[in-house]
C-alpha cells in the first residue's frame, strides 16, 4: 500500500532481459539518491512510476536496487521499459502519515500527455484517460500519475476518452519525475480505490434490481 506521495527520484539505468522470448520480463537496475536504500530489505515493496515491484537485489553501496518486471507488467504500464528518470515510494508502514490518497500501485491504465505548460507560478497536466476510466474521474477527485498523489481540478469527456486537467505546485514539478513530461507521453494512471468500490456497490444494485 502507497500514498502517492513520492520519496524520492531515481533513474533506471540498465535493462536486461530475463529470456529469449516475448512471454519474459526484464530486470530492471535502478540508481537512487544517497541513502534512500538505508532502510530497504530483500522483498520490500517499492512504486516505481505508481507501478508496486519487488525488491529483488541489493548489491553493495546501497546506491541502487534491482527489480524483475513481467512481460504482463511491463505491457500494462508505461515508463519500465526504457532508461531515464522515474518517480520512487516505498511500501507505506502502519504508523506513517497518509499524506495522499490510499494508492494499491496496481496501474488500471495508460493515459497520454495532452498539455504541460506553465500558468502563473504553477503548472497545468492535462491528460487523456481511456474512456474505461471516464467513470471514476471526477471534479477534486483524486488521481494518482506515475506514481504521483494528485487532485483533479478538470474533467472533460470525449469520444476519445477523458481528459483530466491538473495543478501542479512548483515543489511537485521539482522533486517528481514529472518535470520532464512532454505532450503525447504515456503516463501510469491509478484511480481511487474509493471510487472503485463505489462504482462496483452501484452496479450489484442495479444487475440486482434486473435480476427481479
Amino acid at each position: 500500500m502507497f500514498t502517492g506521495i513520492i520519496t524520492g527520484v531515481g533513474r533506471i539505468v540498465a535493462l536486461d532481459a530475463l529470456g529469449s522470448s516475448l512471454q519474459h520480463g526484464k530486470r530492471l537496475r535502478i540508481e537512487t539518491p544517497s541513502g534512500y536504500l538505508d532502510d530497504v530489505a530483500l522483498g520490500d515493496s517499492i512504486a516505481l512510476n505508481g507501478a508496486c515491484m519487488t525488491v529483488t537485489t541489493l548489491p553493495p553501496g546501497g546506491l541502487h536496487f534491482t527489480v524483475d518486471v513481467s512481460a504482463e507488467s511491463l505491457d500494462k504500464t508505461c515508463g519500465l521499459n526504457q532508461t531515464g528518470p522515474i518517480n520512487l515510494e516505498k511500501a507505506l508502514r502502519a504508523h506513517d502519515r497518509l499524506g495522499g490518497h490510499i494508492v494499491s500501485g496496481h496501474v488500471d491504465g495508460v493515459g497520454r500527455v495532452s498539455r504541460f505548460e506553465p500558468v502563473g507560478e504553477s503548472w497545468l497536466l492535462c491528460v487523456v484517460a481511456p474512456k474505461a476510466l471516464a467513470k471514476y474521474l471526477a471534479y477534486k477527485g483524486s488521481i494518482t500519475v506515475n506514481g504521483v498523489s494528485l487532485t483533479v481540478n478538470q474533467v472533460h469527456d470525449s469520444a476519445q476518452g477523458c481528459e483530466i486537467g491538473i495543478n501542479l505546485i512548483p515543489h511537485t514539478v521539482q522533486n517528481t519525475a514529472l518535470g520532464s513530461l512532454v505532450v503525447d507521453r504515456a503516463v501510469n494512471l491509478e484511480i481511487d480505490t474509493v471510487a472503485r468500490y463505489v462504482e462496483r456497490m452501484l452496479s450489484a444494485g442495479l444487475n440486482q434490481k434486473d435480476a427481479a
